[in-house]
């Protein structure tokens, strides 16, 4: 697993200013007490679904948990400079197993979250997310598939999909080969 960049911490540390016990917290997201735990251990790295979802019941956009210094416009991020620090590997059940980058991180003021990620071929069972606001990907390589509400869609390189993220989703690699998308998420 790559290293991880103190999302946790930085989680137990926000919730703990808006005086939310762990077990209330577990209440407002439907996850597992233990599952949170881990993540604010930073025994877990959780993924954007999960961390959406915490981000919402704290009442904050998900770039509170990513960053971790306060810069000025405009955010360049090259490929080079991408490090593991923002990167996660994150398998298993509650999650996909993947590795994303934010690509607008330091940007306190935004109101999208970019992203980079690779999503890995898996076995395993992905659960439906759905959330306020809209995402937007495009496929740079390899094959996704989209699952919206109950329709499926299958993009190849190229492709793009751009829906209203409170209906319920979920997007898996639908190859062998390792899936690289650009993700833009909106949360209002």
């Amino acid at each position: 697993m790559d290293k991880i960049c103190n999302i946790g911490k930085r989680i137990k540390k926000f919730r703990e200013l808006k005086e939310i016990s762990l077990d209330e917290l577990s209440k407002r997201t439907g996850l597992s007490l233990d599952l949170l735990k881990e993540i604010e251990q930073d025994k877990v790295y959780p993924a954007l679904g999960i961390l959406l979802r915490i981000s919402r019941a704290l009442g904050t956009r998900l770039g509170t948990f990513i960053d971790d210094q306060i810069s000025e416009d405009p955010i360049v991020t090259t490929k080079d400079s991408r490090s593991c620090e923002e990167s996660a590997y994150r398998g298993g059940k509650e999650g996909l197993p993947l590795k994303f980058y934010s690509l607008g991180r330091g940007k306190t003021d935004r109101h999208m979250e970019p992203f980079y990620i690779e999503i890995y071929p898996s076995n395993n069972d992905i659960d439906f997310s759905s959330h306020e606001g809209e995402e937007f990907i495009v496929v740079i390589s390899g094959e996704i598939e989209v699952t919206y509400g109950n329709k499926k869609y299958l993009l190849k390189q190229g492709d793009s999909i751009y829906y209203n993220s409170a209906v319920p989703h979920k997007v898996v690699c639908a190859s062998d080969e390792v899936a690289k998308i650009y993700a833009v998420l909106y949360m209002t």
